[in-house]
């Protein structure tokens, strides 16, 4: 089976795919100065893209790595999390604390979903 990679760099591809499952990694790439639940809006943002890039939407959401700098952030995580999933589409989901790579960023989200509708 062929992996598919959208958008590759050197670095990394903005989603891959492989066997119709979907991986990528959002980091909030707006304003960072709002606080935690504005950075997850934006995250939940453009993975609602990413996931349109392959035929897919947040209800096909498998599984989510939260990367979390500050466990004070997780009410208001969790708040803006519950607003985004409909009753019953939440996906298994682990979130850990971090240093994160921008010491701006509050948030890191790993993604893995099915692909294709």
């Amino acid at each position: 089976m062929d992996i598919q990679r959208i958008n590759p760099t050197t670095r990394w591809s903005d989603v891959t795919v492989f066997n119709g499952i979907a991986h990528f990694v959002e980091v909030p790439e707006g304003d960072l100065s709002n606080g935690i639940a504005d950075q997850v809006k934006q995250v939940f943002s453009q993975a609602e893209s990413m996931l349109a890039s392959v035929g897919s939407d947040k209800t096909r959401i498998l599984s989510v790595t939260i990367y979390i700098t500050d466990f004070a952030n997780l009410a208001e995580l969790n708040e803006v999390w519950d607003a985004w999933f409909d009753e019953g589409t939440a996906p298994a989901r682990a979130c850990v604390k971090v240093e994160l790579a921008d010491p701006d960023y509050l948030v890191e989200m790993a993604f893995v979903a099915a692909a294709g509708q």
